[in-house]
């Protein structure tokens, strides 16, 4: 009767040990399988990231077959300070939050703007730049105020602030484009009266295209660009959190303005337009 007893006692204490375990063994399973954490990046020796190929002086390949630019610059740095390879995956702005999502890319480094909707679907880290919407048009006809887009076509890109901000006003036409490239080729072939984006490189597209010019310079709330990471990835946000904040506090994106993307603005654009101060409070 007791060797009975004994062995009952002995089943069941196995069996809430098993209980006990098992979640903590899951939790280390899912943690395991997690590709984009920063153990596993450093194990693979390569990190996966998103960015645009054809948007001067932010992210774009030259004629050299080089990848440049200011966001470039960004993931030169966060590779080395992994101690990994960059593995660059060129996408549009409206294949960004895929590409997280569908484990493509480990992080999203492409002039990527911090919106509550996008916040539904993915993470982003600290902010390591600032930007609001824009508006340039031809300088023989120039849109100076919102209310002379009223009943004319205006360009965008898919899947940008600006096409979320004048999807909803019904007096003016929008025309969607999927790539940097086609937007601006559609307003240079005048299918439209405007564009509209991100002031930052509508401030560099006009330096190189003196026919236009920026006639909105800020429309709706001051916004901040920041790297995107999947939802979860808890490992890969604080330590890009802390980078960014290190950086900032450092002065490296003071140095990546100078050498990314002073020369493609006028001179009434200062670095403090773009760049987040040194004393930034991340906390706000």
């Amino acid at each position: 009767m007791k060797k009975k007893l004994f062995k009952f006692v002995l089943a069941i204490a196995t069996a809430f040990t098993l209980i006990s375990v098992l979640p903590a063994a899951t939790a280390t399973a899912h943690a395991d399988t997690n590709n984009s954490s920063v153990s596993a990046i450093k194990k693979r020796g390569t990190i996966k990231v998103a960015v645009f190929g054809d948007l001067p002086p932010y992210g774009w390949v030259n004629k050299a077959g080089t990848r440049k630019g200011y966001d470039i610059a960004l993931a030169k740095q966060i590779g080395k300070d992994l101690g990994v390879k960059v593995k660059y995956v060129q996408v549009n702005a409206d294949s960004r939050v895929d590409a997280l999502n569908s484990n493509k890319v480990d992080i999203v480094l492409a002039n990527f703007t911090v919106t509550d909707e996008r916040k539904q679907v993915i993470d982003f880290a600290n902010p390591y730049m600032k930007v609001a919407i824009g508006v340039v048009s031809k300088k023989s006809n120039p849109i100076t105020k919102e209310s002379q887009l009223n009943g004319k076509k205006l360009i965008v890109n898919k899947g940008t602030t600006a096409e979320t901000y004048f999807e909803s006003k019904k007096n003016i036409t929008v025309q969607k484009y999927d790539s940097k490239t086609q937007q601006f080729n559609a307003l240079k072939n005048g299918r439209a009266s405007a564009l509209a984006d991100d002031n930052s490189y509508l401030f560099a597209w006009v330096k190189n295209h003196k026919n236009y010019e920026v006639g909105i310079k800020t429309l709706g709330p001051s916004q901040y660009i920041a790297p995107g990471i999947k939802k979860g990835n808890t490992s890969l946000l604080n330590w890009t959190n802390k980078e960014v904040k290190k950086l900032t506090k450092d002065g490296f994106f003071e140095t990546d303005y100078k050498n990314n993307l002073k020369q493609y603005f006028g001179s009434d654009i200062k670095a403090s337009d773009i760049v987040l101060a040194k004393d930034y409070d991340f906390s706000k």
